[in-house]
């Protein structure tokens, strides 16, 4: 009799769930998962080889394309090294700024997250309940940069433009009446800030809806509890960071443990799971989108009343006023050669990291001197976890699989960098 081998499965690199170009190559023994073998590459993109021949400055837009879920996550850890590298003073008004669309950017992960896993495990209405906020959040970026998802919005030494004092409005046209106009616009009337103030009083009871949706559904929680189990140890030891790390029980959150800019300031929780299985890493990300919402409110609150300058003065790191640049020689000059030339950078070696959505960012830079970094590298947060993808996923089902990558959250542009 022949003997019975367990079979091979391609899963991805075009699969709706393999949430962007992985290649999983399955083993199988009837519908069991044997091995898991993620195969990755397919979107390499060369960031850090690339950022070698380019300024400082001129590398800051390929951080929005890493992780393209969370771009000014990305460029805060670029900014900060360079600052950590040149010595540069923030503001404390950009800090705010920073810290507030940092969290702004956590929410847009998580929603397209929550969206996307829900919609893996088959609850359908999810995806758009999620989508529908999304779109507030991605008003915001594009008041504050002009584009909706890659912003280029973080600069080193603060933050391209202060907040601007009105929001754009829809206007009437011929799929929408003037009726319809004026609901959609009825909280567009302020500011920017308070545009984002009457999305963060709007955003707990949406929360709610979404947890009314998954978090005591049965089908919901037969998808994912105890499926991709890691015990604490094992996952520090495999160098899980963020939600998949406080989903085992770590507590474990660099806006706590090691504070950049403004947290220290701020009052917020780190949500902890308890028994490491994707249910609890759900539940540790939808209770960051509550405390999230809170950082902004306090930001929000603090902007309103202390106006001042949100990027630096130096003029070597940069560049003046538009109005500066047009009436002043030496302005003319400094804006010339920030844009042709960039600046320099000391020589050394830094590493700064920021508490991603996915974990932990890090950008290690080292320089000689130059204009343009000598090497760059990133820690993207999402390769690890990817990593353990075998060791998650034995013994479970095909369908499980689909429910660890999802739990993982991850994104290629990162991983393949």
């Amino acid at each position: 009799m022949a003997d019975i081998k367990n079979y091979t499965l391609n899963f991805g690199p075009q699969h709706p769930a393999a949430h962007g170009v992985l290649r999983l190559v399955l083993e199988l023994d009837g519908e069991v998962v044997q091995r898991a073998d993620p195969h990755i590459g397919l979107l390499h993109r060369a960031t850090e080889k690339l950022a070698e021949s380019k300024t400082y400055i001129q590398s800051l837009p390929y951080m929005d394309r890493l992780d393209y879920v969370s771009m000014m996550a990305n460029e805060h850890a670029y900014c900060l090294a360079i600052e950590k590298m040149m010595g540069i003073d923030v503001p404390v008004r950009a800090q705010y700024i920073r810290v507030m669309y940092a969290e702004i950017t956590r929410l847009l992960n998580h929603l397209l997250w929550l969206g996307c896993h829900g919609f893996d495990c088959g609850a359908m209405n999810i995806l758009i309940y999620c989508f529908r906020e999304r779109e507030d959040l991605f008003d915001m970026y594009e008041a504050v940069s002009g584009a909706r998802m890659h912003a280029a919005y973080f600069r080193p030494g603060g933050v391209y433009r202060d907040l601007p004092d009105t929001m754009p409005q829809y206007k009437a046209s011929k799929v929408r009446n003037a009726k319809t106009m004026a609901r959609l616009n009825e909280n567009r009337q302020g500011s920017l800030l308070d545009f984002i103030d009457d999305f963060t009083q709007r955003f707990p009871k949406l929360v709610d809806e979404y947890e009314t949706l998954l978090t005591d559904n049965r089908i919901w929680k037969q998808r994912l509890v105890d499926v991709g189990v890691v015990s604490p140890e094992r996952a520090k030891n495999l160098g899980f960071t963020g939600a998949m790390l406080r989903g085992s029980g770590v507590a474990w959150d660099l806006r706590k443990q090691q504070p950049y800019d403004v947290y220290d300031r701020l009052d917020f929780d780190i949500p902890v799971g308890k028994t490491g299985d994707c249910y609890d890493r759900y539940l540790v990300r939808v209770e960051e989108l509550r405390q999230s919402n809170r950082i902004i409110k306090q930001c929000v609150d603090w902007l309103r009343v202390n106006p001042g300058p949100v990027i630096t003065d130096n003029h070597k790191v940069a560049a003046p006023s538009r109005e500066g640049m047009k009436s002043n020689m030496e302005e003319l000059i400094h804006h010339f050669k920030l844009f042709t030339e960039g600046f320099h950078v000391p020589e050394g070696e830094a590493y700064a990291a920021v508490e991603h959505p996915k974990g932990e960012f890090g950008i290690y830079l080292v320089s000689d001197g130059a204009n343009k970094p000598y090497r760059l590298k990133i820690r993207a947060p999402g390769f690890p976890h990817l990593a353990a993808m075998d060791e998650m996923a034995r013994g479970h089902m095909i369908a499980d699989a689909v429910a660890v990558i999802g739990t993982m959250d991850i994104v290629f542009g990162e991983i393949d960098r």
